[in-house]
Formats: C-alpha cells, sequence, structure tokens
C-alpha cells in the first residue's frame, strides 16, 4: 500500500495520516532522484529519542532527493510502529536487527555474528511479513548493557560482566541492579544474563525503573549496575563505563531501514538514498547525536537537520 493510499485507513487506528516535514533542506551531497520526484512517503519512527532523530534523517534525505515527505515520527510502542509498517501506513522504518529477531519474529535465540543475523532477519521479515531490508549498517549496535560510575568500577575492579558474579559473591551489599520493567522479564534481557554468566540477583537488590532515569541512578550510585543502550549519549556525559559482554550474550541491534517489499521494489532508489546516511553512522556518532537532544536539550528536528548540514548531505534552504 502506497502512503497515499494508506491515508484512508489512518484514522481508524490511532496514527494521524502524517504531516508534512518540520524543517526545510535543499539537495547537498545528496542531490534529486528523478524517480522519487513528487513521490509520497511517509516515515515513521518509534517513540525514544534515536528513532526520532534517525525518522528525521530519513525525512530529511528523501526531501533533498525530491520526494512528497510526511512525517510521522513518535509511534508510541515497537510493535505499533511495526505494525504501521506492516499495514502501509508508514513507508519506511530504521529498525534493529535484533528487535526483528525476537520481538517479530518470535524467535528466542540469538544469533552472535552480526551478518548471519542479519541475513536469517532479512529472509524471515520478507518471506513472512513482505517487508525488506535496506541501508544495513554493522557499524552501529544499539543493544543492551550494563554501566558502572566510575567509582564502582574501580572500587570493584569491574570490567566485564563475568566480574559480576565475583561481586555478588564478594560485595553482595553492593550487588544492586536498576533495570527497566521489559529488560527484567525478556529473554534477551534479566533472566538471560543471570543465566548465562552463572549468578543469581538478589530480587530485593533489582531496582525496576524507567529506562530514561537508569543513567542517573547508575551515575549517582543509587545502583551498581545499571541496564543501558550502547548508543545513548547518556553514557559519556554521565562517565559511565560499559561493561564488556564478554560471552557475547546480547543479541545484535544493527542498524538498517526496513520498507514494504513492495514499495522498495517500486522505488529501489529509497535504499540508495538512506545509504548514504546510514553509512555516516556509528556508535560513536549516534551517542553524539542523541547527547545533542537528551544531554544538551536540543529539539530532535533541529538536531538531526544540523547533522545532516554538517555531514554536507543537504544544505539549509536559500531565504
Amino acid at each position: 500500500m502506497t502512503a497515499a493510499a494508506a491515508g484512508t485507513v489512518l484514522s481508524g487506528c490511532g496514527l494521524s495520516s502524517g504531516s508534512s516535514v518540520p524543517l526545510r533542506v535543499s539537495p547537498g551531497s545528496i542531490q534529486p532522484v528523478p524517480e522519487l520526484e513528487g513521490v509520497t512517503i511517509t516515515v515513521g519512527s518509534k517513540d525514544f529519542t534515536e528513532q526520532i532523530l534517525l525518522g528525521y534523517l530519513a525525512q530529511f534525505a528523501l526531501a533533498a532527493a525530491g520526494a512528497e515527505v510526511r512525517d510521522l515520527s513518535n509511534i508510541i510502542g515497537s510493535s505499533s510502529a511495526r505494525n504501521a509498517l506492516a499495514n502501509g501506513q508508514i513507508d519506511v522504518l530504521w529498525e534493529y536487527t535484533g528487535s526483528s529477531w525476537i520481538s517479530y519474529n518470535g524467535n528466542t535465540d540469538p544469533i552472535p555474528d552480526p551478518k548471519a543475523q542479519y541475513e536469517a532477519v532479512r529472509e524471515q521479515d520478507l518471506q513472512r511479513h513482505g517487508i525488506a531490508w535496506t541501508a544495513i549498517n554493522f557499524n552501529v549496535d544499539n543493544t543492551y548493557a550494563f554501566a558502572v560510575n566510575q567509582q564502582n568500577e574501580e572500587q570493584l575492579g569491574v570490567s566485564k560482566l563475568s566480574d559480576i558474579r565475583r561481586v555478588i559473591a564478594e560485595r553482595p551489599e553492593l550487588a544492586t541492579f536498576c533495570v527497566d520493567s521489559e529488560f527484567a522479564s525478556r529473554n534477551d534481557g534479566m533472566p538471560g544474563v543471570e543465566q548465562t554468566y552463572g549468578f543469581k540477583a538478589d530480587p530485593a537488590k533489582v531496582k525496576t525503573l524507567s529506562s530514561g532515569s537508569i543513567y542517573q541512578a547508575t551515575a549517582n550510585g543509587t545502583c551498581t549496575f545499571g541496564e543501558v543502550f550502547t548508543t545513548d549519549g547518556r553514557i559519556e556525559a554521565l562517565n559511565l563505563t560499559v561493561l564488556e559482554d564478554d560471552k557475547l550474550f546480547f543479541p545484535r541491534y544493527n542498524l538498517g531501514v526496513t520498507v514494504r517489499a513492495e514499495t522498495l521494489e517500486r522505488y529501489p532508489q529509497i535504499g540508495d538514498v538512506l545509504q548514504q546516511v546510514s553509512s555516516r553512522l556509528d556508535n560513536a556518532e549516534l551517542m553524539k547525536l542523541n547527547a545533542r537532544v537528551d544531554v544538551y536539550g536540543e529539539d530532535p528536528a533541529d538536531a538531526a537537520r544540523a547533522w545532516m548540514v554538517e555531514q554536507g548531505l543537504v544544505r539549509m534552504p536559500e531565504s
């Protein structure tokens, strides 16, 4: 279903038909693409900072290429965003391989090798759901991790997840954890970590917090081990240290763009345009971009456009 046709069904699903791109751009290294000129493309995103930023990056790129872009970012809940793509309510959604493998395709065992994980996800999404992947980026892996503050890193001598078992044995009073409610029960979350690394946390020492508040709680020592996402800008801003996943437990959450297969087949240029954005990203770059919003308070659309201009992908519009 095209974006234009999707507008007829959005009203019954709790989503609006989308608004125009919030800020204008002019072509930079991303040049107009004749095949996309005037084509209506609706870009969606999930409802957390990185996804909203990525959504705007895609919007500005496609607008510079000449498409008529509609903004449907900040869809509440990963499943809702995925369903919006599957149902044709949006045309483009940045996604993570681990999310699709586990949450959308129902697999329980992650594949440690990033490329093998991607190939498996790509095949299942195409065959089962009619969803294609493009602009894959193995330099971005926004996976789960545990982080500690500098004091606890030095005091406990921890650098990897295998060290947690020793801390529980030797310093049980400091074996405290902050996690969000989803991580607390997911197979690729706390239960799996405990099984893989051979420890059992004292339930009384596991605090369930909102994901955003975990970073500050870890920084100020409310908990020793805080669940984080590896591309979050608050890791660097709060001087946290991410512990090495030395048994490679956590799934790979490599970044790519998902598009309905029929749409990408009709407009393969979408992938070509967004590859130009994807190729400029890695974990460090995303951490800095996320920090512009979460740490320094920039508006996501402003931060995304500024980054695109800095990269030379687009230019500021002429007045």
